[in-house]
């Protein structure tokens, strides 16, 4: 495995939603026994770490980001010898891994928070988290206005143990998620234990949950009319406080050899403050939520990349770019709408508008080019490599998403982009696990064209297409990490080179143009037309000579 200290500057990550990748014993559900078992096949698609969304012991009121034990594995994902099986035979392919810590808050099933309660006012054992006498003059009123992010109020009531009405108690997300205290010592030094924990058995970084939170303002005043992330200040979001906690975590982090590597999600809208997150002494990269929300048109996707290389380069950190993850709807399907219509990324959004399948198929491909192209790193969402879309009709029965639950069923959440990969075969379960048994959540018939074993097969697929430009983007020196050049190219187009002699051309929604005159095509992300033009939602890759390419007249 190669000990390049700076490999996430350039790297390729691919994403598993344990529960939904690859089902080792038969049960249904994923494991890492199925992990294992498909460790190959992220091997030739050519990604160069994984990252798994959490498998640590948990009720999964949230997925998994609801953590009862930090220090172990869930026994429905397997055992805690059979991750460092894993991590072995991921690092034989050159593989890294990358494991989700949620910091914010742990699980109500979590050991320290049933002390809480059992502790009652005043203890240490309460301190670990943030419990507050209710207002009012029967202290049955809420200790301030905070609302939770998947709908309700952020406080819960608690039973004493002699049996009287008690404390509240914080949870920014579901009830059963109660909020850690980070002002409290023996916090941050069990984080700091965990980090030690997963490093020492050779794990390679860390995807840090909800990055922005943890640290709540003083006196936990109320919010009023100011939004979750809105920009300017707010009491719990984006405390100056949190940077200490995350310059203690990149100390621990860089103790190491080669040193470990940190993953941000940070939704914070002001570009300064963002880049706080990514200084030198502080975490490595950060998701791209800006990039992941803009629209498929020219200016959209330019203004993006634009506002995102320069947020970056305030603080000489890569960027990141990524097209869907567990918590939005599949890529494929937002592409499928018009891009005038101002979706959201959820499926909620975006339900009751008109979808043409074959039309985001088509703009998915050239999206993969681009990122592919992009300066800095990028990750591939399970699935993103067969282009599924999401399953926007789940029966309303199989529903998970603790969003549905919270929103009084008027919300489906985001189980469409969580149902399980296909792998081979005509029906479900399509290989997802080796019996006959059915997923945690139900697969559509139409899987089967999606299936990576059909994939597999078929040179012009979405997957045959990510193993090439994954191979291309390694074998070229202009890829990865860098700088770009924008190209004078038509309107409803983008054009740039990243040197030495590399170009990308993506016609968005521009009248079909000529290529440049002596440029070699290296990858197409669809065909061109019968004279050789760009055709709309078509992105290609070029080797290009010196000066810069110039496009005709």
């Amino acid at each position: 495995m190669s000990d390049t200290a700076a490999w996430w500057r350039s790297a390729v990550i691919y994403q598993v939603y344990i529960r939904s990748f690859a089902d080792g014993n038969g049960d249904g559900i994923g494991d890492v026994a199925g992990l294992r078992q498909r460790l190959d096949h992220l091997a030739d698609l050519g990604v160069d770490a994984i990252w798994i969304n959490p498998w640590y012991p948990s009720p999964l009121a949230d997925a998994g980001y609801d953590v009862s034990d930090y220090r172990d594995i869930d026994p429905r994902f397997g055992t805690l010898a059979e991750a460092e099986a894993l991590l072995r035979e991921a690092h034989e392919r050159d593989l890294r891994i990358i494991l989700d810590i949620v910091p914010n808050h742990t699980s109500s099933e979590h050991e320290w928070f049933r002390a809480a309660l059992r502790a009652g006012p005043g203890s240490a054992e309460r301190d670990r988290y943030l419990f507050r006498p209710g207002r009012g003059p029967h202290g049955d009123e809420p200790p301030n206005d905070w609302k939770a992010m998947f709908g309700g109020g952020a406080w819960t009531r608690v039973t004493e143990p002699d049996g009287t009405p008690g404390e509240w108690y914080l949870h920014l997300f579901d009830v059963e998620q109660p909020d850690l205290n980070w002002d409290n010592p023996e916090v941050r030094a069990d984080f700091e234990k965990t980090l030690r924990f997963w490093f020492d058995r050779g794990v390679d970084g860390f995807r840090i949950d909800v990055a922005n939170s943890l640290i709540k303002e003083r006196g936990l005043p109320d919010v009023g009319d100011k939004q979750h992330h809105d920009p300017g200040p707010h009491p719990h979001w984006d405390r100056d406080e949190v940077h200490d906690v995350y310059r203690e975590w990149r100390a621990v982090a860089d103790s190491y050899d080669p040193p470990k590597v940190f993953v941000a999600e940070a939704w914070v809208p002001e570009a300064d403050r963002f880049a706080r997150y990514l200084r030198p002494d502080e975490l490595h990269t950060a998701f791209n939520f800006d990039f992941l929300k803009a629209a498929w048109l020219a200016p959209a996707l330019r203004e993006s990349v634009e506002r995102t290389l320069r947020e970056h380069a305030v603080v000489g950190a890569p960027p990141t770019w990524v097209l869907s993850n567990h918590d939005v709807a599949r890529h494929t399907s937002r592409l499928a709408r018009d891009p005038a219509a101002g979706i959201g990324t959820s499926l909620d959004s975006m339900i009751d508008l008109p979808a043409d399948l074959e039309l985001g198929l088509r703009r998915a491909r050239a999206a993969a080019l681009l990122i592919f192209a992009l300066p800095g790193g990028a990750y591939v969402y399970q699935g993103d490599e067969l282009g599924l879309p999401e399953v926007e009709d789940l029966p309303e029965a199989s529903l998970d998403d603790p969003t549905w639950r919270r929103s009084g069923h008027t919300l489906r959440g985001r189980d469409g982009c969580r149902v399980p990969v296909p792998w081979s075969g005509d029906g479900p379960p399509f290989g997802f696990g080796p019996g006959d048994d059915q997923p945690w959540l139900p697969q559509p018939e139409w899987f089967s064209r999606f299936t990576v074993e059909r994939e597999d097969k078929d040179p012009e697929s979405m997957l045959a297409l990510y193993r090439r430009a994954l191979r291309v983007r390694r074998e070229t020196p202009a890829l990865g990490d860098g700088p770009l050049t924008w190209l004078d190219v038509p309107p409803g187009a983008l054009g740039f080179a990243r040197d030495p002699g590399f170009a990308l051309l993506l016609n968005v929604d521009a009248v079909p143009f000529a290529l440049p005159e002596g440029a070699e095509v290296l990858l197409t992300s669809g065909p061109l037309t019968d004279d050789g033009l760009l055709p709309q939602d078509t992105a290609v890759w070029l080797q290009v000579g010196q000066p810069l390419l110039r496009m005709p007249e």
